[in-house]
């Protein structure tokens, strides 16, 4: 229970490894507020699975790209929970969609999700820490695609580049007042962005094999680093980035 006491805003918590990492916050003690952009029943089914165990929990809608949404998320955060110790930056999109075919609604559609939420949600959270004085921790969820390119994630990939830079950055601001910054780098990690892109039995192959641990990722891979990075054996960690991939990223030759 190495976060009791403290509270924790999970973006994209509905689904995946958002859902993961909520749940995982949760058993470690934290309150969590499980931010959706209307999946409503998803988020009710994490929020279940938070309270059979006995932890604590509410539900916000809030599309984190809109900034008078992301005011809302940490107004009920506020009068719920009267603060914010660890945020962290999930929500995110990936059609995997040709080059010649990304359009330019989808391209400002996934920075806006991506990587303008992930602005928003810190910049807000940060003031609540800063103000507070109590310090705190930023996550965010970055991926392999921060190093790597994706023929078929020319819109994602430098949002997720991003995310890993802005992190940098912000460790930089943020130390001063003892809020800590990471990002988490994820594989291949089945969820359902990715879901039918495996369903082709072809692509999974190739993957798995060039995966030296032999397997996809799943989303408990991420929340336990999140976990981690939250508690205080993680204090003096910031602007780092952990590849969390099964050791596909040194298998890439």
């Amino acid at each position: 229970m190495a976060l009791t006491g403290k509270v924790a805003v999970v973006s994209g918590a509905s689904r995946g490894i958002g859902r993961a990492i909520a749940i995982r916050l949760a058993q470690e003690g934290a309150k969590v507020v499980i931010d959706h952009p209307g999946d409503d029943d998803a988020a009710l089914e994490t929020m279940s699975d938070i309270q059979k165990f006995g932890g604590e929990a509410i539900s916000v809608k809030a599309d984190v790209s809109s900034s008078p949404e992301v005011e809302f998320l940490f107004r009920e955060t506020l009068e719920t929970y009267h603060t914010v110790d660890i945020l962290v930056n999930n929500a995110g999109i990936c059609p995997f969609v040709d080059w010649f075919e990304v359009t330019e609604d989808l391209w400002d559609r996934v920075h806006a999700i991506n990587l303008k939420g992930a602005f928003l949600c810190s910049q807000y959270a940060s003031k609540i820490m800063r103000d507070h004085h109590h310090g705190g921790r930023i996550i965010s969820i970055s991926s392999i695609s921060a190093l790597v390119g994706g023929g078929l994630q020319t819109h994602y990939t430098p949002t997720k580049a991003g995310i890993r830079s802005l992190m940098q950055s912000l460790a930089i601001v943020l130390g001063p007042y003892g809020i800590t910054c990471n990002s988490i780098l994820p594989g291949s990690i089945l969820t359902d962005i990715n879901r039918d892109h495996y369903a082709d039995k072809k692509i999974l192959e190739r993957d798995v094999n060039r995966i030296p641990l032999g397997r996809l990722g799943t989303p408990d891979d991420i929340a336990g680093v999140a976990a981690f990075l939250a508690s205080d054996d993680a204090r003096y960690i910031t602007g780092a980035d952990i590849l969390v991939d099964g050791g596909l990223f040194v298998n890439l030759q």
